[in-house]
């Protein structure tokens, strides 16, 4: 499988249940974004992979929805216990992760503990990072500077 460049956009924060989540899209293509119906069907599915929030601190997270092949694949990754991530995987059109059909608005919930491939997992590192500087590093946890701290939109993946 030779390596290529897929092109990650950050979006504003959206509300999901009772969490703040930061939403990342990654695409093939730079100046294509995601289809409305295909978002609004996986944020759907990403409300119904959420943990119960725990009130040790503000219910927040991110999400990365990613365009493969022919497929769909949502990543939901949630704060708990205020330093611990709680990740849910999902795909849509995956025959491999048991998608009964070639829908990208039909979503099956992974069971496979998957925790994101080489294009996602550059949000997670930087998302740890904005975590421990603006909730766990100051006096007084500051989830608004978190929200608005975002990876910046480009090439992902190396």
């Amino acid at each position: 499988m030779a390596f290529h460049h897929k092109h990650v956009r950050a979006l504003p924060p959206v509300g999901i249940g009772a969490w703040q989540l930061k939403p990342y899209h990654v695409t093939r293509d730079a100046d294509r974004p995601l289809a409305a119906p295909l978002v609004d069907a996986a944020y759907a599915t990403a409300a119904t992979m959420l943990p119960d929030p725990d009130d040790e601190m503000p219910p927040a997270g991110w999400l990365v929805l990613h365009e493969g092949m022919g497929a769909l694949y949502l990543c939901v990754y949630t704060w708990v216990w205020g330093n611990v991530v709680h990740a849910r995987t999902a795909a849509a059109g995956e025959p491999y992760l048991g998608c009964p059909d070639d829908d990208l608005t039909h979503w099956t919930v992974n069971t496979t503990p998957y925790a994101g491939c080489v294009w996602e997992l550059p949000t997670m590192e930087h998302e740890r990072r904005a975590w421990v500087r603006h909730l766990l590093t100051p006096d007084t946890p500051d989830l608004t500077a978190y929200l608005t701290d975002r990876l910046p939109d480009g090439p992902v993946g190396t």
